[in-house]
C-alpha cells in the first residue's frame, strides 16, 4: 500500500517543493489549504479521513510575515497559525489510526536578536515582540495536545533558500540593481537553510522514532549580513553593491509593505540537536547554497 503524507498549507514555495519530492519517493500526497481543489480547512470530516492511516503530517500553514505589522495583519498572522494547528490537533484526536508523526512549522525568529552568541535548542534565549509571541503561541498550541500515538516535532526553521521562490528573489533583485551592499550595520547574523536540506531533515526526523520536541532547522554556518551580501554579489558576478542604512530600509519597507525586522534582526541559530543526532547537511555553507541556487 502507498504511504501517505499530508501537507497542510502546502501550496506555497516550501509546500510545493515537498509535494514534488514526496511524489518522487512514491508517496501519496494530500494537501489541506484554502485553494479550491484541495481539502478545505472547514471540512473537518475530510481532514480526519485524510489523516487516518497516514505516516506523516506536516503543517506549513500561516499567512506570510512579509507584510506591514498593522493590527489586521497581526491578527491574521497569529490566527492563521493557531487555528490551523488547533484544527489539526483536534482532527488527530478523532482518528482511529492517527498519523505516526506530526511536524509543525515554527520559526528561528523565536530567539532573541543575538550578536554575541549562537542560539541552540538547549541554551537559546526566547526573544520578545510580536514575531516571538507568534512563535511561542504556535508551539504551545502544538504541544498542548496529548497524542500518545503521534510524535510531535516543532521545526524552528531559519530563512529557506531555494531556486523558485522564497527570499532569494528579492535579494537577487537588489543585487542586480546594484543595491546588494550591507543592510543596516551589516553585523546582524543571517541563519538560513537550503530547501533540500529542510526536506532531508523531515525525512531524517520521520525515520527516527526516538526523536520529538523542538529542532532548529538551519545550516550550521551562519554568516553576517556583510558576508551574505558579498557572497550573493560574487555568485551573481555583480561588482557594485551600495549599502542600505537603517533609515533607508525604514522608508523602503513602508513602500514595499514589509517590515525591516526581516532584514535587520540578527538570527544566529545553530542546529545543535540535529548535528548531535548525526544529521549531515548537503548545503552547510552559503557558497555551496548559492552555487546550487544561482
Amino acid at each position: 500500500m502507498m504511504k501517505k503524507v499530508i501537507i497542510a498549507g502546502g501550496t506555497g514555495f516550501i509546500g510545493q517543493y515537498f509535494k514534488n519530492r514526496f511524489h518522487q519517493l512514491g508517496y501519496e500526497v494530500i494537501i489541506i489549504s484554502r485553494q479550491q481543489h484541495n481539502i478545505q480547512w472547514d471540512d473537518r470530516q475530510a481532514i480526519v479521513e485524510a489523516l487516518e492511516g497516514s505516516e506523516l503530517l506536516i503543517n506549513l500553514a500561516g499567512k506570510s510575515v512579509n507584510c506591514r505589522y498593522n493590527e489586521k495583519n497581526k491578527k491574521e498572522i497569529m490566527d492563521s497559525r493557531i487555528k490551523t494547528t488547533r484544527i489539526l490537533g483536534e482532527s488527530i484526536l478523532q482518528c482511529k489510526n492517527p498519523p505516526k508523526v506530526w511536524m509543525n512549522s515554527s520559526t528561528a525568529t523565536i530567539y532573541l536578536h543575538a550578536e554575541d552568541r549562537p542560539m541552540t535548542e538547549e541554551n537559546g534565549e526566547i526573544g520578545a515582540g510580536f514575531s516571538v509571541d507568534v512563535a511561542t503561541k504556535w508551539e504551545k498550541e502544538l504541544f498542548s495536545f496529548d497524542l500518545p500515538n503521534t510524535r510531535k516535532i516543532a521545526l524552528r526553521t531559519a530563512i529557506v533558500l531555494g531556486k523558485d521562490g522564497g527570499v532569494i528573489t528579492p535579494y537577487r533583485n537588489l543585487a542586480r540593481l546594484g543595491l546588494g551592499g550591507i543592510q543596516g550595520n551589516g553585523k546582524q547574523k543571517f541563519s538560513w537553510i537550503h530547501i533540500e536540506d529542510l526536506f532531508q531533515i523531515v525525512l531524517f526526523l520521520n525515520n527516527r522514532n526516538d526523536l520529538e520536541g523542538v529542532f532548529n532547522c538551519s545550516a550550521p554556518n551562519p554568516v553576517s549580513n556583510h558576508e551574505l551580501m558579498k557572497s550573493l554579489r560574487d555568485a551573481m558576478n555583480v561588482k557594485l553593491g551600495l549599502p542600505a542604512p537603517r533609515w533607508m530600509l525604514e522608508i523602503g519597507a513602508v513602500l514595499i509593505k514589509t517590515e525591516t525586522e526581516l532584514v535587520l534582526k540578527s538570527r544566529w541559530v545553530i542546529p545543535e540537536r540535529l548535528e548531535k543526532e548525526g544529521f549531515n547537511f548537503s548545503f552547510d555553507t552559503l557558497d555551496k547554497t548559492f552555487k546550487n541556487i544561482l
